[in-house]
């Protein structure tokens, strides 16, 4: 929790003084969270939803965006060593919120067709309803915010093992092995250092893809078909 509360802080004081004297000649901080900011309008957002809905839904994904990458990243941070979405907590939270987000735009968009139309899709033979009715109602409405929720904690925890392990096998080769055995620290060091970077990259995408699929989820209950 005191990980997750300094994330929050950072996030917050890093936008306030990059954003608060904004210059027409940016600086590198300020070029960074412009192009950090832009990441999300555009590549996600905008991009989806278009520019009206994209606008309108903007806050949520920027702040999802921004505190899945910061949660992640302190897992690779020393002295903290953990990341902040690697227990269940805060990905299931994230995860009821794009849900709860989801049956909001559906429900304020197509009030009268969203939910039997997510249940009942269009263009299926009656008959075909008693199999595909269970299969929507369970993908839809039960699946979604349960792998939103796995694939963040599953990525995050495995990261976090692969670098205990080399790090802790670093520490016994050096440290509690005598003769040549020794040597094979250097390896475990070695691919410790390439999975810190691999595992900074992990954080990136993991932050992309869980706001990514949070926006294809809103984009599908605006979809015109509802």
């Amino acid at each position: 929790m005191v990980i997750r509360l300094i994330v929050v802080a950072a996030i917050v004081l890093f936008f306030w003084v990059n954003t608060r004297r904004m210059r027409l000649v940016p600086t590198r901080a300020q070029s960074l969270a412009e192009m950090g900011l832009d990441l999300v309008r555009v590549s996600i957002a905008e991009d989806l939803l278009g520019k009206k809905d994209g606008t309108r839904f903007l806050p949520l994904l920027t702040t999802f965006f921004f505190l899945i990458l910061g949660m992640n990243l302190t897992g690779v941070v020393p002295a903290m060593n953990i990341a902040g979405t690697s227990l269940i907590g805060i990905p299931m939270l994230l995860a009821v919120i794009a849900y709860v987000v989801f049956i909001y735009a559906g429900l304020k968009k197509h009030p009268g067709t969203f939910l039997r139309n997510s249940l009942f899709p269009p263009g299926v033979p009656w008959p075909l309803y008693i199999i595909v009715t269970p299969i929507e109602f369970v993908s839809t409405f039960i699946l979604r915010p349960i792998t939103l929720t796995l694939r963040l904690l599953m990525n995050m925890i495995v990261g976090h093992l692969l670098l205990v392990l080399f790090f802790l096998a670093t520490q016994f080769f050096f440290f509690e092995v005598e003769g040549p055995a020794q040597l094979f620290g250097i390896g475990t060091l070695a691919f410790g250092f390439v999975f810190t970077l691999f595992e900074i990259l992990v954080a990136v995408l993991q932050a992309y893809v869980f706001t990514l699929l949070t926006t294809v989820y809103i984009q599908l209950a605006l979809a015109d078909e509802h």
